[in-house]
């Protein structure tokens, strides 16, 4: 297939164009290809042409407390590519008493067939004992050169600094990347203790159970374990201004320090706490919803390259028969929102309003993401050799954001409302068209699991 006519978008600038699909791959990118024989061609005129998004923080068919997120590696992966992600890493976690191998073969084995996308894992790493080396060690043979650790919720995945600082140590040894997810477990659970006794029923207690000061500790902290381990680390969501200022400092030192936030952190507030009923169940997540001034530092962030990327931190859940379980005690709301199908779209439209270029824009949506987990340039840009993973977009076709027009297995979108003017019209996995002018036409699921460098 031929792509011609469109507006070719990469990190590093933009030109009008076109590239030749074969076999999956990109085979030519160019000013002037012509068709060859009796080639398909689509013609883009008017549209850009961005690489298919990478989406480096997915919950799918996770179990979160009493119940499952709602979207499994079918549903998930089908609205990530309706939504322009074309590749996905996710999360494996094992229970007690499991190795890391039981992790992965789970999550392996809920995945395997059913991704409509490509899909990567960095592994969950709650624990640590004498035997976690060699796990690791192996983890690697199969293709896991990421790895997360929580410095929250040390009752159950979460690790102690002991603990975390022993795993930095080991991704030294192994040339491995640790992500980590900062708060400060022992204040907030504290916190959440108190407000409960209080007012088990206030949503509000969700975000004053998690102060701006919960995630800037941490984040100080993680940063400086990694210092003392030499070794680089990735914060992953990271959600307010004092955290920002704390990452960029540690760049200007000159240390490899990488970071990540969401939509959610960038385009929505605090104030949605305040909703009437139940409704602010919807946008109970960790960390919270900050204000607007912390909107602010983190869009100077993505601007001045503090931070790296934006992720979804997808974790989708109910609002009616799974949120609702925290009705009469908000520490039981599972936490987490929908995101994984609008963050192109989003981002395109706010970025730009924010004057981002479109280039910078495909760095920290595609490239940069690419790059960090070992992908690249396999993924996360448009070269002659990458895989046809493509997303064609036009820029002047208004609409709003809305549950009702999503594919997302969920029954609500914090981004109701939303107006854009950035719009998915074709995605191609792989060179496999799967959504054309807007609407699904892959028949079956062609992802398979990434082995990251």
């Amino acid at each position: 297939m031929l792509i011609k006519n469109g507006i070719i978008v990469t990190e590093d600038g933009r030109f009008e164009g076109g590239l030749r699909i074969r076999d999956g791959k990109i085979t030519a990118v160019g000013t002037e290809l012509e068709p060859e024989g009796e080639e398909e061609v689509l013609d883009a005129e008017g549209a850009y042409i961005l690489p298919g998004g990478v989406d480096v923080h997915t919950h799918i068919d996770m179990p979160a407390g009493e119940c499952m997120t709602s979207d499994d590696y079918l549903t998930g992966t089908r609205a990530a590519v309706m939504g322009g992600t074309t590749t996905v890493m996710d999360f494996p976690e094992y229970d007690e008493g499991e190795t890391l191998m039981d992790g992965l073969n789970c999550w392996r084995k809920k995945s395997e067939g059913r991704a409509y996308c490509d899909y990567g894992f960095h592994m969950t790493v709650s624990g640590w004992d004498e035997g976690m080396k060699e796990q690791l060690v192996r983890m690697k043979e199969q293709g896991i050169t990421s790895f997360k650790a929580y410095t929250a919720y040390q009752d159950g995945i979460g690790v102690y600094d002991e603990q975390l600082f022993g795993i930095l140590q080991e991704m030294k040894e192994l040339d491995t990347l640790l992500c980590v997810h900062c708060e400060n477990g022992d204040v907030l659970r504290r916190l959440q203790r108190q407000l409960r006794e209080e007012n088990a029923s206030d949503i509000r207690n969700h975000p004053k159970s998690r102060p701006n000061l919960t995630e800037k500790e941490a984040v100080s902290r993680v940063i400086d374990f990694a210092a003392m381990a030499d070794v680089p680390v990735y914060i992953v969501h990271v959600s307010t201004k004092e955290a920002a200022e704390v990452i960029r400092q540690a760049k200007q030192r000159g240390q490899r320090v990488y970071a990540e936030t969401c939509p959610q952190y960038l385009l929505l507030d605090e104030s949605l706490y305040d909703l009437p009923g139940f409704e602010s169940a919807k946008y109970v997540l960790s960390p919270p919803l900050r204000t607007k001034a912390d909107q602010e530092a983190l869009w100077k962030a993505l601007a001045d390259g503090t931070i790296d990327a934006v992720s979804t931190d997808h974790c989708s859940f109910r609002f009616h028969g799974q949120k609702d379980l925290g009705k009469e005690d908000f520490t039981r709301i599972p936490n987490g929102t929908p995101g994984i199908e609008t963050r192109m779209e989003l981002m395109l439209e706010y970025g730009s309003r924010r004057g981002i270029p479109l280039e910078k824009l495909v760095s920290l949506l595609c490239t940069e993401p690419a790059r960090l987990f070992g992908l690249h340039p396999v993924k996360g840009t448009i070269r002659a050799g990458g895989d046809a993973d493509l997303v064609i977009v036009r820029g002047d076709a208004p609409h709003r954001i809305s549950a009702g027009t999503l594919c997302q297995d969920v029954d609500y979108t914090p981004f109701e409302g939303f107006e854009v003017t950035y719009q998915i019209q074709d995605v191609f996995v792989k060179g496999i068209q799967a959504k054309r002018k807007g609407e699904w036409v892959m028949e079956k699921p062609e992802g398979r699991f990434l082995f990251c460098r």
